[in-house]
């Protein structure tokens, strides 16, 4: 299973709910590397995106304990609920927040990570694969800069 996140300098992926610096570049690369995937999303997150409306070409699966049904959306309600549904999947990849990261990180073997190199002030946190001996950054996919803000689009594999 995969993992795609944008985080800051210190590793904050969000505050109240969003993401305080959204770069274009970072979200063309999300919609190109999920498209077609499941993606496996938290309810917070889901209703942050555009209409609250499921993504797209993907099959989305919302992580959540509540008992709820959302439109065009399969609902899990454990994580190992979400990785037996995975497998289903040609690809699967999970897309926050940052309890579903947290939850998921275990089950990933690769991660997307965006390093938008700003340090907004953030309320949730991914974990540092860079201080992370069970990961390691394998390449850098694209990098560049948007409106005085440098990023570079990472993978990481897990050893």
């Amino acid at each position: 299973m995969e993992l795609i996140v944008a985080v800051y300098d210190d590793w904050g992926i969000g505050a109240d709910g969003t993401q305080p610096i959204a770069l274009s570049a970072d979200r063309k690369f999300f919609r190109e590397t999920t498209r077609g995937a499941m993606v496996i999303v938290g309810r917070k997150t889901l209703a942050d995106f555009p209409g609250g409306r499921p993504l797209p070409n993907r099959v989305n699966v919302v992580l959540t304990r509540q008992d709820i049904t959302i439109d065009d959306v399969v609902i899990c309600h454990s994580p190992e609920e979400a990785v037996e549904l995975a497998k289903t999947a040609q690809r699967a990849m999970v897309i926050g927040g940052g309890s579903i990261y947290e939850q998921m990180l275990p089950y990933c073997d690769t991660a997307y990570v965006t390093k938008v190199h700003a340090r907004p002030e953030s309320d949730t946190f991914f974990p540092n694969l860079d201080a992370d001996p069970r990961w390691e950054m394998s390449q850098v996919l694209q990098s560049g800069e948007e409106n005085g803000v440098v990023y570079e689009m990472c993978l990481y594999k897990r050893i």
